[in-house]
């Protein structure tokens, strides 16, 4: 049996020399993508065999969850009306742990894309909110409804990126407290005001939608020759009934 002195312990295998280690991190790998099956979630209000006028598909913000945020539509809610919420592909915890695993009843949200891997995200989102649109319109006469595009804080983007890249033809394009995604073009960016102006809402108070960003954007969209009108209200980051309201008057002249 092999003898081992106390005074010279061996080394361990795991063992790396600081170089070693320091070249690790340093090292890049090929990395590939698999298209894979995944249970999307969406909530509705309203019902598909409904005598309907209305269609409405509306994008959440980044940490909401599609059944919280479609009660923000309620004062929207009639018979001839349907709301469809696609929640977000990726979910996660609100909070981090104190200790150990979260607890029962952690506050859970959504996100549509971070900027690691964006170009296969992007591509995800547009594709599952393109199946849910057939899906939709499998039962309900397109030609028969107007259809709705909103997006909400994060899910401007997200809206925006599907009607200029997805199967979406809306007649009404809604964002909401949020940016113009930065690589919209003017060909593209004329999808968004195809059938009707682009709207934008903002409230006077947004953290997020100050007046500068607000001003940047307006500008952009005049860079892009793209129609649009602007709604603000009094309220911050949010979806308010006045302005929810306010989007279904006929627009002035």
């Amino acid at each position: 049996m092999l003898q081992v002195s106390p005074r010279n312990p061996p080394v361990s295998s795991l063992t790396l020399p600081i170089s070693s280690l320091t070249e690790k991190r340093l090292r890049s790998f090929e990395q590939r993508h698999l298209q894979v099956p995944k249970q999307a979630r969406y909530a509705i209000m309203g019902s598909l065999e409904a005598d309907l006028s209305e269609v409405w598909f509306v994008c959440h913000g980044h940490g909401q969850l599609a059944s919280r945020f479609l009660s923000r539509f309620l004062p929207l809610e009639q018979p001839d009306r349907l709301f469809i919420a696609p929640e977000a592909l990726s979910r996660y915890y609100l909070s981090a742990p104190t200790a150990g695993p979260h607890p029962p009843g952690t506050p859970i949200g959504a996100s549509w894309m971070t900027a690691e891997d964006r170009e296969f995200e992007m591509e995800d989102y547009v594709r599952y909110l393109d199946l849910l649109h057939d899906e939709v319109f499998s039962v309900v006469d397109r030609s028969k409804v107007d259809l709705w595009v909103l997006g909400f804080s994060q899910g401007v983007a997200t809206a925006a990126r599907w009607v200029v890249r997805g199967r979406v033809e809306p007649d009404h394009v809604v964002l909401w407290a949020g940016v113009l995604p930065p690589e919209l073009d003017s060909t593209a960016a004329s999808r968004l005001a195809e059938q009707s102006p682009l709207t934008i809402v903002v409230g006077r108070s947004d953290d997020f939608a100050r007046p500068e960003v607000v001003a940047a954007q307006e500008a952009r969209l005049k860079d892009l020759e793209v129609r649009f009108r602007v709604i603000t209200f009094d309220g911050g980051h949010e979806i308010t009934p006045e302005a929810l309201l306010r989007l279904t008057q006929p627009m002035k002249d």
